[in-house]
């Protein structure tokens, strides 16, 4: 930009002199732009094997090569084909932290171990780094920032919804705006879950055929008790408000209590179950006035909501801002290559330097309190022993808690001792809810805690929840 405006404030010099400043000019944007990028790349398993095949493969390694890869195990077979005449294999993250040669640093190895140290160091070194790594960012966000910047580039587009550029999006497409509230179907594992749990399944049995595809590790808790979900709903909230929120003290609800009858209620209510991360502003006076709540649980979501149409592993994520209402993002939500295109992109963006902050800053939203005593209507489900009386109870304490019930819903009772109904409520606090059911837990005819779930109304889909 600047040579092309030395050339035009010069316009009036003789024709010799501007063709050799023309000349100039692009051999210095051709120099540029023929720098290749030199990367380390730390991991080698199903996302790592994906980002190298599109980097050396399908871009030639033209913008950018891979020319060293740590792995743990250099004897292990590898489902991709390493080029050994440019990229050599090696078991130890210093040969490439070390390596004054290399540029950028991809992390695809996961943890919050090792992969902390190589990050960390990485920045300190002045290399740009590219990771996955959403549990590593959300826990050690401000360090991670304060690194970033002064030649250190640090992307994470793969940390959050695998292929769909929610990150680059909120960084880049915002400006201007203000984000009422982020939310979205983030994990594909449970998002496959629980659309085989709506066609009548039951969790165990959807568990097990999720882990067998390759969808659920062996240890699932991070994907069934929504701490994947968790830590990127903690750097969405980053991203559009401004804040960071710890993320030990994000509420978490998890899949393991749902059960296929909850699908037959929901349809009763034309929704379905999703379970969602949501960052919003709540309303105190005026719309999304107030302070900012961060949670994670399963939702209620009508059938007509965008959540909704997210199927499969897919993953869909909603915005909604005072320029724009609400604008929906979806796509896959993980793999080889959805996630491995993410980091590609990334990679790009470092080796022409078009890269955002991290984490911009959001002057309007910089000081916003954090209550995640949020508002909105709940379903609650009660399985009970059949006896008289119990709905009527069920409304007494309701009423001691200052919830107001907007419907009873019951299947025919095919065994008196173990039945359930569902009562939705009217718009209350979380804080109601959880000592409602802790009371109604207590009763005798109550056979386990009752489930509780938000409603996401209509008007939701206007975000003023």
């Amino acid at each position: 930009i600047n040579c092309t405006h030395l050339l035009r404030s010069t316009a009036h010099t003789d024709t010799k002199t501007h063709h050799k400043k023309e000349k100039q000019t692009k051999s210095m944007a051709t120099t540029t732009i023929s720098k290749t990028l030199r990367i380390g790349m730390i991991g080698g398993g199903t996302v790592g094997g994906g980002v190298y095949e599109l980097i050396m493969n399908r871009l030639g390694g033209a913008t950018a090569t891979i020319t060293k890869i740590c792995v743990r195990d250099l004897d292990k077979p590898r489902d991709f084909t390493v080029d050994t005449n440019v990229t050599s294999m090696v078991s130890d993250v210093h040969e490439i932290l070390n390596d004054e040669n290399i540029d950028c640093v991809v992390e695809v190895m996961g943890g919050t171990g090792l992969a902390k140290t190589v990050v960390l160091e990485a920045l300190k070194k002045g290399k740009s780094v590219v990771t996955a790594n959403k549990a590593l960012i959300a826990e050690h966000l401000e360090e991670i920032n304060k690194l970033s910047g002064s030649g250190a580039n640090f992307c994470y587009e793969a940390a959050v919804c695998g292929g769909i550029p929610i990150i680059n999006t909120l960084q880049t497409c915002y400006t201007g705006d203000i984000i009422n509230e982020v939310m979205g179907i983030c994990n594909g594992t449970t998002n496959y879950m629980l659309g085989k749990m709506e066609e009548g399944a039951e969790y165990d049995e959807v568990l097990k055929e999720a882990q067998d595809l390759g969808y659920a590790e062996a240890d699932p808790t991070a994907d069934v008790e929504g701490h994947d979900v968790r830590a990127k709903i903690a750097i969405l909230a980053k991203l559009a408000f401004g804040q960071t929120v710890p993320v030990d003290t994000i509420p978490c609800s998890g899949i393991t209590q749902i059960s296929s009858v909850d699908f037959e209620y929901a349809k009763l209510l034309g929704c379905t179950i999703k379970l969602v991360g949501t960052a919003a502003r709540l309303s105190e006076y005026g719309e999304h006035d107030g302070a900012l709540s961060v949670y994670v649980t399963p939702k209620i979501v009508p059938m007509t909501h965008l959540l909704a149409s997210a199927r499969g592993s897919g993953n869909a994520v909603a915005v909604n801002s005072s320029n724009l209402g609400t604008a929906s993002y979806t796509g896959p939500g993980a793999g080889r290559y959805p996630t491995a295109s993410s980091v590609v992109a990334d990679i790009c963006r470092v080796a022409d330097g078009s890269c955002s902050a991290p984490f911009p800053s959001v002057t309007s939203t910089s000081s916003i309190e954090i209550d995640n005593d949020y508002t909105s209507a709940f379903y609650i489900r009660i399985s009970f022993q059949d006896g008289l009386g119990i709905i009527r109870s069920v409304g007494e304490l309701a009423e001691a808690h200052g919830v107001s019930i907007n419907s009873v819903l019951q299947n025919p009772i095919r065994n008196r001792m173990e039945a359930d109904f569902v009562v939705t409520t009217e718009s209350c606090k979380l804080s109601q809810v959880v000592s409602l059911c802790d009371d109604i837990a207590k009763q005798e005819y109550c056979r386990m805690p009752p489930l509780s779930m938000p409603i996401l109304l209509d008007k939701d889909s206007e975000y003023s929840s």
